[in-house]
Formats: structure tokens, C-alpha cells, sequence
């Protein structure tokens, strides 16, 4: 039976690691704030916790600086390296993409045996701007094993990256993305345990992604960045498979990718 895949971020240290491998995530997310700062060893155990399992750890870099991502991806030595920039003005026209291309392109020659995940903006349905996903997607689909679709403000919670909005992309948007697309394409932006279910019914994608929609809240209601509710997890992980069944059912289908 075709499967769907799941991936949780942010993971940030390895006794999360080890509790959300064990609720049956096939794929852990983990997040560099800085290059000043790229050093973590916290990060590194939680990948290695994931090294010699099923599961693949996926590094996401909040810099651009060659030699700097080089040496990171030496220390961590992941599965994939996801780059989530922006790629458009706040009016939502798409900046030149040749440089992020040609950083992926080399990073492949140095590291053929790490993955690329690039991510795509999408705005929100209620949105009124339209950006030029597919085009965005046209010029890294070569230089990428996986698209990662994600909510697309504008003004972005973290500034040059898309991502951690807590807000659902434009499904249908999504859905095109990812009958065009001739890599694989991980649905993400805003999905928790009430809603992955309809994504991916309505989305049809090769995975699923989640982030604020799993992280345990404070006082006021707010989700705590880097840690983890483990039962909205183990709902999200619930809610993806029966998707999956549903979706699938008995067929026997063969899929691209991991």
C-alpha cells in the first residue's frame, strides 16, 4: 500500500527525537537559527538518533553562507538540508532564484548523498495576492529531490523564510503543485491533528509536514517554538494514516521517494 509520509519539526534535542520516532513519524525536522552560531550539539544527538532507523532527519539552515553550511553539513551529517527562504518581494513578485539554484547545485556535487528539500510559498486561500508558485517551482525542480509547500504573509515570523505561520496554505493551489510537480511535494503550512486528514484528501501529496500545529502551548494559549506535544503528535501521526488507508486503500502502488 502507498504511504503517506510524515515529518514534524522542530526537533531540537534528542530525548524529542527518540519520543516522536517512537509515535511513528517517518521523518524529523530540525532547524539552525544562525551562522554564527551553527555548533549545536544538542542537534547533532538528535540526529543521530535517527541514524540507523527508518527514520531520515531533515536540516533546515537560516543562512546562505557556502563555506559556513559546508561545515554544518559535515558536523550533522543529515539526510536532507531544506532551504525555506522566501523567494519573493513582500508584494509577493518572485526575487532571483539563480543564486539559491546554484547553491543547491553545488551543495549536490559536494554532498550527492544528502537530499534537497526546497520549500514553495503558497499565500492563503482568503489571500489577495497570487504568487507565482508554479513558476518558483519550474526553477528548482531540477536541482531538488522534494518540494515542501508553506504559507506565504508577505511579512514573513521570521524575516527572509516562509514558515511557522500557523496558518493552511491555498489547498488548491497546493493540488496543482502537486499533480505538475515531477519531484515529490510534502503538504505543510498550519496542519495539526484536526486538519491533516482533509489535506490530504483534498491535496493528494507525497507527505505531510507539521509544526506549530504540534507544539505544546503556554499560559495564554500560544504555541511554545521547540517543544513538542506529544499526544497532538500522536494525533497528527493517527489522523495522516487513516488518511492514507482512506486515500490508498488496498492498492498496491508504488511510490517515488522517501
Amino acid at each position: 500500500m502507498a504511504k503517506i509520509t510524515v515529518q514534524i519539526y522542530e526537533i531540537q534535542d534528542p530525548r524529542e527525537a527518540e519520543a516522536v520516532i517512537e509515535l511513528g513519524v517517518d521523518r524529523i525536522g530540525t532547524v539552525i537559527l544562525s551562522k554564527e552560531n551553527w555548533k549545536v550539539p544538542a542537534i547533532r544527538e538528535a540526529i543521530g538518533v535517527s541514524r540507523g532507523t527508518r527514520v531520515k532527519h531533515s536540516l533546515i539552515p537560516l543562512f546562505h553562507t557556502k563555506e559556513v553550511l559546508f561545515q554544518a553539513l559535515e558536523y550533522y551529517q543529515p539526510d536532507i538540508i531544506h532551504f525555506c527562504d522566501s523567494l519573493t518581494y513582500d508584494d509577493g513578485r518572485i526575487i532571483p532564484c539563480e543564486p539559491f539554484v546554484e547553491l543547491q547545485i553545488s551543495l549536490k556535487e559536494r554532498f550527492p548523498g544528502i537530499e534537497i528539500m526546497r520549500s514553495v510559498p503558497i499565500a492563503t486561500p482568503e489571500s489577495s495576492e497570487r504568487i507565482p508558485t508554479l513558476e518558483i517551482a519550474r526553477h528548482f525542480q531540477d536541482a531538488s529531490d522534494y518540494f515542501l509547500t508553506d504559507t506565504w504573509f508577505g511579512k514573513e515570523p521570521v524575516e527572509g523564510y516562509i514558515g511557522i505561520t500557523g496558518r493552511t496554505c491555498d489547498w488548491a493551489v497546493a493540488r496543482k503543485l502537486v499533480a505538475l510537480s515531477p519531484i515529490p511535494v510534502i503538504l505543510a503550512g498550519g496542519l495539526s491533528p484536526e486538519n491533516v486528514y482533509k489535506g490530504v484528501m483534498v491535496v493528494k501529496p507525497f507527505g505531510v509536514d507539521s509544526c506549530t500545529g504540534t507544539n505544546a502551548l503556554d499560559n495564554s494559549g500560544k504555541p511554545i517554538r521547540f517543544k513538542k506535544d506529544y499526544e497532538k503528535v500522536k494525533a497528527f501521526v493517527k489522523e495522516a494514516r487513516r488518511a492514507e488507508k482512506d486515500l490508498f486503500g488496498c492498492q498496491n502502488i508504488t511510490r517515488n521517494g522517501g
